[in-house]
């Protein structure tokens, strides 16, 4: 039996404003599971096109699924949000890549033909279940010396990125941080950053309900000298500081995923096209690095250079992960292809959600930029593993990029 492959789409993206993690935090009384249910929601209002049983599946990352982030939370929360008990759904750990993952494994699935459409999505409520909350790492990994006893704690890892690579500076990584921070601000001034975002209902015993309509994590007011003057908590005299990474956060995200044709009958918008993807290992006590072979891999197996690439979201989970990136290929530090309305160390980074919302920001700017034919999103991993996604515009117009 023969078989061809079909045109995978990216038809639309939301996601929940990000928080702040802890008891002041807005979503400190609210259920993860709650705000995935409200990404659901969302995108089938916005798609109206999109009969609900027409989803063939609701895939949902969590890193720690336990507690309102477990039981299968594709498939209770696919039942929560009103979707008909016939579409199923799972759930899927690859840590910071969770979502990321739920988007290549369903658009896998669309690509061979056993979907036709699918819900891809994360959500991380960091402040009720920290990372690695309820884990029993294995006593082999240190007794057997597997991975070194920093590979665990994220910041860590970072620090030993700036030992590898002692040019990543203290200094550079500070600016790539306030250039986050500026960029931010800048595209929500222009109402670049804001159509995406749904709306949440947050509840508080002591104040009542509110309403959650913007992201919490932002510092607009930050500063190079205020930077400076940050303590660094992994190492003293270290590099990474609470100003140059992304903090502890809580949030959803979610998106439409078609086969081309699909989306063409039922009468969607196709933002972008899938083109390829590429995950690999690397050592985990310098999980930042991860990025450059997994964009290695993408762009080797589609046949494509880094030269081919017009848009760059890349996960700021620490700057000198993004920057290792950078150097690695090349591109300058303020290169306007990279990340141009800021990213994690501004607008937060809810671990297993962040890959989708750097995909509909990219398919956002898509949208803006008819020039530019190709775009990719990429991340570094917990636990040594990098991601990375390549995407075509629908929108080019035979530019050079």
């Amino acid at each position: 039996m023969s078989r061809s492959l079909r045109e995978v789409v990216f038809v639309d993206g939301v996601r929940t404003p990000f928080g702040k993690a802890g008891p002041k935090g807005v979503y400190a009384e609210t259920r993860a599971d709650d705000l995935v249910v409200r990404v659901i929601r969302e995108l089938l209002r916005r798609n109206p096109a999109l009969p609900a049983d027409r989803v063939d599946e609701v895939a949902i990352a969590a890193t720690t699924q336990i507690g309102d982030q477990g039981l299968t939370i594709g498939r209770t929360a696919a039942l929560l949000a009103g979707l008909p008990k016939s579409v199923p759904g799972y759930a899927i750990d690859r840590m910071c890549a969770g979502a990321m993952t739920a988007v290549t494994t369903t658009a896998s699935g669309i690509a061979f033909g056993a979907y036709d459409v699918a819900i891809a999505g994360g959500v991380e409520h960091m402040g009720r279940h920290p990372m690695g909350e309820g884990a029993d790492p294995n006593p082999r990994f240190f007794s057997e010396q597997l991975v070194d006893g920093s590979a665990l704690v994220m910041g860590s890892t970072a620090e030993n990125l700036h030992d590898r690579f002692p040019h990543l500076t203290r200094e550079r990584a500070d600016a790539f941080a306030l250039a986050s921070q500026q960029k931010y601000a800048k595209a929500l001034a222009n109402g670049q950053i804001g159509p995406e975002l749904v709306p949440v209902a947050t509840r508080s015993a002591e104040h009542g309900w509110g309403l959650a309509t913007a992201d919490e994590p932002p510092r607009p007011n930050t500063t190079l000298e205020g930077l400076g003057t940050l303590k660094t908590p992994f190492r003293p005299h270290g590099h990474v500081t609470a100003g140059n990474a992304a903090g502890l956060n809580d949030g959803a995200t979610g998106c439409i995923l078609a086969a081309e044709e699909v989306a063409q009958e039922l009468g969607l918008t196709a933002g972008m096209r899938l083109v390829g993807y590429g995950f690999v290992g690397v050592e985990p006590e310098v999980m930042g690095v991860g990025p450059v072979p997994s964009t290695e891999r993408a762009l080797a197996r589609t046949g494509l250079t880094i030269d081919d690439i017009g848009l760059f979201e890349l996960n700021e989970a620490f700057a000198v992960q993004v920057l290792a990136f950078l150097d690695h290929f090349g591109i300058a530090d303020d290169d306007e292809r990279v990340n141009p309305w800021g990213g994690a160390i501004a607008v937060g980074h809810p671990l297993a959600s962040s890959g989708v919302r750097l995909m509909t920001q990219l398919s956002r700017q898509f949208a803006e930029r008819p020039d530019v034919r190709y775009g990719l999103t990429a991340m570094c991993v917990g636990l040594g593993m990098g991601a990375t996604v390549i995407w075509e515009n629908t929108n080019w117009e035979g530019a050079a990029k």
